[in-house]
């Protein structure tokens, strides 16, 4: 693995001895979460995309890495065509489960001690979900999510009834909102450290299996977050190339991390280019390991990592 370097910049992210490594023969493609008290990381896998009504919940499992040993075993077999997942403030997964034909899409709570899993929220006002993609959960509890139209795309669920919009759960008050509706295909989303922006990305150059338009949008948008629950106006912070933008992450410093068609581009907070560390066919990725100085990508064969300077913010 290697990298490049379009700033100087980008040097601090790289840190003076970044070093890499790949767990090879893994289908990983989305919702990487570290679990330090594990040493483990969750993923879900890669789904098998086709238009055929039968494609169902059998094609995505949820799968552990042991990060010691370098083994990956079936957390759970069957996800609900799981997405991507993240951690609340209980240690316990947030999971985007995209739904089938036959189940309703809906954000999922699963504690890693039980096993047990428990749904969170499954509809808006009486309007089921089109498929949730990506998650995040704020200091306060709330959690953010993004429900693009890939499912009904891809053939694995109805066609959609709902807009594809950004939604905010507030579990104390058992409430969504609709915290942001000008998108095409909401994707991935991440909180600067101190919480003062939302950077959202749209994957809409690609709307479905085999697809890309480089017409549509393959941006990432930042939104200052009024009161804590509410979106100023968007605006252009990155355009993303090759490919789309999917998995999106934050380090302590607020520089910006998104995956390409290439591998995982870092920016600054004023969204510039300042490198890129190349990880082809790389979805989704997070930090993790003890002092949260690794990047874990997820690149649908395998699993790449990075230790590097930079340190993630959550």
């Amino acid at each position: 693995m290697s990298y490049i370097i379009y700033a100087d910049e980008f040097h601090e992210v790289l840190g003076p001895n970044p070093t890499f490594g790949e767990i090879p023969g893994v289908p990983a493609h989305e919702g990487p979460v570290y679990v330090r008290g594990e040493d483990a990381l969750y993923f879900t896998s890669v789904p098998q995309t086709t238009n055929v009504p039968a494609f169902g919940d059998r094609n995505v499992f949820i799968g552990r890495l042991d990060v010691a040993a370098g083994t990956v075993t079936t957390f759970r077999p069957t996800s609900n065509m799981a997405n991507g997942m993240t951690l609340d403030r209980e240690g316990r997964l947030v999971i985007c489960e995209q739904g089938t034909l036959a189940t309703p899409a809906r954000i999922a709570r699963l504690d890693l001690g039980s096993g047990e899993t428990t749904n969170v929220v499954d509809n808006w006002f009486g309007l089921p979900f089109n498929s949730p993609n990506d998650v995040v959960v704020k200091s306060d509890g709330t959690i953010w999510f993004t429900d693009p139209n890939y499912g009904a795309l891809q053939g694995f669920r109805p066609p959609s009834i709902n807009g594809t919009f950004v939604y905010r759960y507030d579990p104390a008050a058992g409430l969504s909102s609709v915290v942001c509706d000008s998108f095409n295909k909401p994707n991935g989303l991440a909180f600067s450290p101190d919480e003062s922006i939302l950077y959202i990305n749209d994957s809409a150059a690609i709307q479905g299996p085999g697809t890309y338009d480089a017409q549509r949008p393959h941006h990432i948008y930042a939104f200052d977050v009024l009161d804590g629950s509410h979106l100023g106006p968007a605006r252009m912070f990155a355009v993303i190339v090759p490919g789309i933008p999917d998995g999106l992450k934050c380090d302590t410093e607020g520089r910006v991390y998104s995956s390409s068609f290439t591998g995982v581009q870092v920016f600054d907070a004023r969204g510039r280019i300042l490198g890129e560390i190349l990880a082809p066919n790389v979805a989704n990725f997070c930090f993790g390991g003890a002092e949260n100085d690794t990047l874990f990508m997820m690149c649908d064969t395998g699993i790449r990592t990075a230790k590097i300077g930079a340190r993630g913010s959550s």
